[in-house]
């Protein structure tokens, strides 16, 4: 039997990304107010746009439950013995912390279960799951699948451009960021991810500098094995740049998203992110 991948929906992987490499998403929770929505299920990426930039709700996230993950795993092994459970960084949200809680309340206690805290985000998750989902279709058992995606985790670089960091810094997820929050307005951030939280990188003055910056930096490693852009409310610039990088690297996979609304919360409108995964070293 094939291990089966779960992620959840800060992947950043597409519907159409998850349904083809067999990859199950638990989404997280939007909430406007007293509305609350499903991460890309029950409301879409373009809805929670719309709402983030013309509505007078501010909106704010929760992670899934012990009992949404256990439910996803008793669904999944009745067609398989191994689980692989990959999650956006567990000092972001407590979304680690319920997918492991959940292999106890799981009714199926003969399958195998490995939740690896990603210590990342977006499509830092994201191409790691993709890359994870296809050492699974190639027969890797779960002890080689869950070593491996330790691995590739070291191989993921995200990095993402800021039209401003309130969005980060109200919901609380801005972590070593906090120093920039005095920066003139027309300074622009750059953010990692480090030790699991948002890093700052560097400031430029402009989205156009701020995607200069970015393809330096994607071009700065010599084997990839795919890449991710994404944006928020902006797609022009993402076209732009995917042409620019096919154009020096016209083999490499690129992969494209939107961010998904949970993340959209705490980016903001006009954030942009690109990630490398360095191919594995022969």
């Amino acid at each position: 039997m094939t291990v089966q991948i779960v992620t959840d929906s800060l992947s950043d992987l597409t519907p159409e990304l998850t349904k083809d490499n067999g990859i199950t998403v638990v989404p997280l929770t939007v909430i406007f107010g007293h509305e609350t929505y499903l991460d890309r299920v029950t409301i879409s990426t373009d809805e929670f746009y719309h709402r983030l930039v013309y509505g007078n709700i501010w909106p704010a996230s929760s992670q899934p439950t012990p009992q949404d993950f256990a439910n996803t795993y008793d669904k999944l092994a009745e067609n398989t013995n191994e689980i692989l459970t990959i999650t956006l960084s567990s000092r972001l949200s407590g979304t680690f912390q319920s997918a492991t809680a959940a292999k106890s309340l799981m009714k199926n206690k003969k399958c195998k279960i490995e939740v690896i805290d990603s210590q990342t985000v977006a499509m830092g998750l994201g191409l790691v799951v993709l890359s994870a989902a296809n050492q699974a279709k190639k027969g890797m058992n779960l002890t080689q699948l869950t070593e491996y995606s330790r691995k590739a985790l070291n191989r993921s670089h995200f990095m993402a451009y800021f039209d401003t960091l309130k969005y980060l810094a109200k919901g609380g997820r801005i972590g070593k960021a906090q120093g920039l929050l005095g920066s003139v307005l027309s300074i622009k951030p750059i953010l990692n991810t480090k030790d699991g939280e948002m890093s700052p990188v560097t400031r430029v003055r402009s989205q156009v500098a701020g995607m200069d910056y970015l393809f330096k930096y994607v071009t700065g490693f010599k084997n990839i094995e795919m890449v991710g852009i994404e944006h928020t409310t902006q797609i022009e610039p993402c076209d732009a740049f995917a042409k620019r990088f096919s154009a020096v690297y016209p083999k490499v996979p690129v992969i494209r998203s939107t961010v998904s609304p949970v993340l959209g919360v705490h980016g903001g409108p006009n954030a942009l992110a690109i990630t490398v995964l360095e191919a594995e070293a022969k």
